[in-house]
């Protein structure tokens, strides 16, 4: 029984995340100071509950991981080359070409929206990657690698994009002051929490009850938390922004237009690529996620602490999940349709 019951939730999926969409937004109206109450629970620009619900959906398919296995899923240098070339020369300065067209008169949403493609995503992607059957193990190591790159050279891309290139458009120069160690913070709170909480759970469990048990018992029962976690925090996310959304949809699909350009542009031309250099399914969909997701954590910290709660590019970077969100979940059945066509 209990399967049937976890199969059901698996199989409408997608009607379960519009429904907490539409739940969320529902009590953000219903309940006017919903985000008041939430936004107690608050640690300097960090929700709590935003938090929990991401660290809690990230830990399951992280314990999942063979981290033994990482090293070898890297020997396609080729694929990861590509990986890193498209996430990290071509998302960026697309999203820069996005903003700069669809935003141009609206300063403010185009300079959050700049920030947003600065970094690829190093939490939601693990339950894509999860939802779409990729490769765990690549997902794990790409994360890491994307991880530190985040720490390293953020606020580097921050003063190339919004310093040096948007005078070359005719855009005024923006100048942010952003230290290595907040980039360095986000990390740690949304990725190094669950990874280490995840190693320390799946090492401990392998030594005290055995590989068995652990593949068998423990992580089939943790597993559904995934599911349970992340639409909690779909609900969470859309009940803070839920008057928002109501109060200024045009502003909000101003926005989303080019979020969405983005995820399709990202995610099929590292598919295809990927595909084309002879990957397996698994490898395909594990880089095609990572290519098409933002760190929206750090992008809403970021223009948050620069720019003030109530900015247009706080607006633009809290409309990033919210987006991104609806359009993966359609990217995860697109994969999965996809999957079709490959042998191995």
């Amino acid at each position: 029984m209990k399967n049937r019951r976890l199969n059901f939730v698996d199989r409408f999926l997608t009607l379960w995340i519009f429904l907490a969409m539409g739940i969320g937004v529902v009590l953000g109206n219903i309940f006017p100071n919903m985000d008041q109450w939430l936004n107690q629970f608050a640690v300097g620009t960090t929700n709590i509950p935003l938090a929990i619900g991401l660290i809690i959906m990230m830990i399951p398919p992280l314990v999942k991981v063979d981290f033994k296995k990482i090293p070898i899923v890297f020997q396609n240098r080729k694929l990861l080359f590509l990986s890193l070339l498209i996430t990290w020369l071509v998302g960026p300065f697309l999203m820069f070409l996005l903003a700069t067209t669809f935003l141009q008169n609206d300063p403010e949403y185009l300079t959050g929206l700049i920030i947003i493609g600065l970094a690829p995503c190093i939490a939601m992607v693990i339950v894509w990657n999860e939802l779409a059957g990729g490769s765990r193990e690549l997902a794990a190591g790409l994360v890491g690698i994307n991880s530190l790159l985040q720490v390293f050279f953020f606020s580097a891309y921050a003063w190339f994009y919004l310093e040096m290139m948007l005078p070359l458009f005719g855009f005024a120069s923006i100048q942010i002051d952003l230290s290595f160690w907040e980039v360095a913070k986000t990390v740690g709170i949304y990725l190094g929490l669950p990874f280490g909480v995840a190693v320390f759970l799946r090492y401990w469990i392998s030594s005290k009850k055995g590989e068995a048990y652990l593949n068998t018992q423990f992580i089939p029962r943790i597993s559904p938390f995934t599911l349970y976690a992340l639409l909690f925090t779909i609900v969470v996310m859309f009940s803070l922004k839920g008057q928002l959304i109501a109060a200024l949809p045009f502003d909000v699909l101003k926005v989303a237009l080019p979020l969405v350009i983005f995820f399709l542009i990202m995610f099929f031309l590292m598919f295809f690529v990927a595909k084309w250099q002879g990957a397996t399914y698994k490898e395909t969909a594990t880089v095609a996620f990572t290519a098409a997701g933002n760190n929206f954590e750090l992008a809403i910290a970021v223009a948050i602490g620069v720019f003030g709660l109530n900015s247009g590019q706080a607006f633009a970077g809290v409309i990033g999940p919210l987006v991104e969100v609806p359009a993966l979940i359609l990217l995860v059945k697109a994969s999965l349709y996809l999957k079709r066509f490959f042998t191995k």
